[in-house]
């Protein structure tokens, strides 16, 4: 599924050389006697991973961050996680990340997720916030064995709603591709180019909303959380709505600013997990 959101959008007619922000992380975990263990930890560039102390008995943590402070045009990170059989893993981020003005060029966010047989794992980042005349290419590609669960969640916020900015200027592609035992089971994409605040103030595109998120959660008994997430999401701030079928639960929220979508959205991702976000969260 495929929405396109178009206005003018007036990149930079010139083209300025600067040095750019590359960042690149692997990281792999497997079980081991009922305990998930680490089995690789690659960084590279910006890129860093931190794995907070967590109880026993819980799924490992793994926090990332980019050391560049946020992004621009010509800026590419790129993220890898692997679970491995019978593993339970979270990974999250430091802060919400910064998508600046872009003198030129595009910034990229890559994102690769594998989740083997009866593994888990929670995709938790922090929201994006672009900024004024910014532009992002973000993908997510995930691998899913029939038995795993993945639970995916991506925010968008168009501008620091908190410090009166608005986003007129931006250009933003957003994909995900899900396939589980090699099938491809969600496929979306978004685009929004031009002005935001007024692409978004149409009652067919956001209703005047400044803030979006997206969560997938792929899993056999994935229809047996609707209840559950439809009852979260029943006290939200802004508009939302959650389906399920073939072993999956799809949930889309929209919200007036970026600190309603984040209460929305942590008290609909708690729910499904039955536990606390990670503690960045609060940070």
């Amino acid at each position: 599924m495929t929405f396109v959101l178009t206005a003018d959008y007036p990149f930079p007619a010139h083209r300025t050389h600067m040095e750019r922000a590359r960042g690149s992380t692997r990281v792999s975990v497997r079980s081991a006697a009922g305990v998930t263990r680490l089995t690789e930890n690659y960084q590279s560039g910006s890129a860093k991973v931190r794995f907070p102390r967590t109880a026993s008995g819980t799924p490992l943590e793994a926090v990332l961050l980019n050391t560049a402070g946020g992004l621009t045009g010509g800026d590419q990170l790129d993220y890898s996680v692997t679970v491995e059989e019978e593993a339970r893993g979270i990974a999250t981020t430091q802060a919400a990340e910064r998508i600046y003005r872009s003198a030129s060029g595009v910034a990229r966010i890559e994102t690769r997720l594998a989740v083997h047989a009866a593994a888990a794992l929670d995709w938790l980042p922090q929201e994006t916030i672009l900024f004024d005349r910014s532009a992002l290419a973000r993908t997510l590609v995930a691998d899913v064995h029939p038995t795993a669960r993945l639970l995916a969640v991506e925010a968008i916020v168009l501008g620091r709603t908190a410090m009166g900015e608005t986003a007129r200027s931006i250009a933003l592609s957003d994909s995900w591709r899900i396939r589980r035992g090699g099938k491809l089971v969600f496929g979306d994409g978004i685009r929004l180019e031009g002005d935001a605040v007024a692409i978004m103030s149409s009652g067919a595109t956001g209703n005047g909303a400044a803030a979006l998120a997206t969560l997938v959660l792929v899993t056999p008994d994935a229809e047996a959380n609707l209840e559950t997430a439809r009852a979260a999401l029943s006290a939200a701030t802004g508009e939302c709505g959650a389906s399920a079928w073939n072993g999956m639960l799809v949930a889309r929220l929209l919200a007036p600013t970026g600190h309603a979508l984040r209460t929305d959205l942590i008290r609909l991702v708690e729910a499904l997990r039955g536990q606390p976000m990670p503690r960045v969260w609060n940070c």
